[in-house]
């Protein structure tokens, strides 16, 4: 399902005065497409990815799915923690795993925290366990994991359930260049097989050679839109 960001703007109090975080922003995101957003630190690019997940409210504007908007500035905190538990995908800088889980259990705990039996998704967890190619580490904690399988595991994890839309938060930063450069491959690959509408955050644009299109933001604002396909 393709994912609209419709004239997006983010304002917040700084004083006597308002800091523009997000100004204006209008996005398409086709289904089973990835888009990256490049840009400096303070453009934007986090506050832009809050609001898409439903982490943070709008000014203005909305977010919709396909034709449904989804997120609006009235959108109360229960319905868009419902909407990010059901049909987003995130996955953080740092991949945020449990230490006392293995990684089949990380991805189990997930899907029931929206609403699922943990062993009514054993089979799929396995099968996106296998898709980043850890199966066979199933049944290890993230303490026996490298930083680029523990990543993995945490792309695994935030497409349980199969969501409308894949929002990355800087899925690099920790890794070096080889590394990055395959987990956004990974990323973009998984997004055309599942389907999903993926907006990308990176600092690194040498890595982002497999994915769709690039987005450029400067100052909140979309500055530049490049198509890589």
């Amino acid at each position: 399902m393709d994912l609209h960001l419709n004239d997006l703007t983010l304002v917040y109090p700084d004083g006597d005065a308002v800091l523009t975080a997000v100004d204006g922003v209008t996005l398409h995101v086709p289904a089973g497409t990835t888009t990256a957003l490049l840009g400096p630190s303070g453009a934007g690019k986090s506050s832009l990815l809050a609001v898409a997940a439903g982490l943070t409210r709008p000014t203005s504007g909305n977010v919709a799915f396909g034709e449904q908007v989804v997120l609006t500035s009235s959108t109360s905190r229960a319905d868009a923690t419902r909407v990010r538990l059901e049909r987003v995908g995130i996955v953080f800088q740092a991949p945020q795993l449990i230490a006392s889980l293995t990684a089949l259990e990380q991805i189990e705990l997930h899907a029931h925290l929206g609403g699922r039996r943990p062993a009514s998704v054993r089979d799929e967890a396995m099968q996106l366990l296998d898709a980043v190619g850890l199966a066979e580490q199933a049944h290890r904690r993230p303490a026996h994991l490298s930083g680029g399988q523990r990543q993995r595991i945490a792309i695994a994890r935030a497409l349980v359930g199969r969501p409308d839309v894949l929002l990355v938060d800087e899925p690099t930063s920790a890794l070096d260049h080889d590394r990055g450069t395959l987990v956004v491959e990974l990323l973009t690959s998984l997004a055309h097989e599942l389907g999903a509408a993926t907006l990308l955050i990176s600092h690194d644009a040498s890595t982002l050679g497999s994915v769709d299109a690039t987005v450029r933001i400067v100052d909140g604002r979309l500055a530049e839109a490049d198509s890589l396909v």
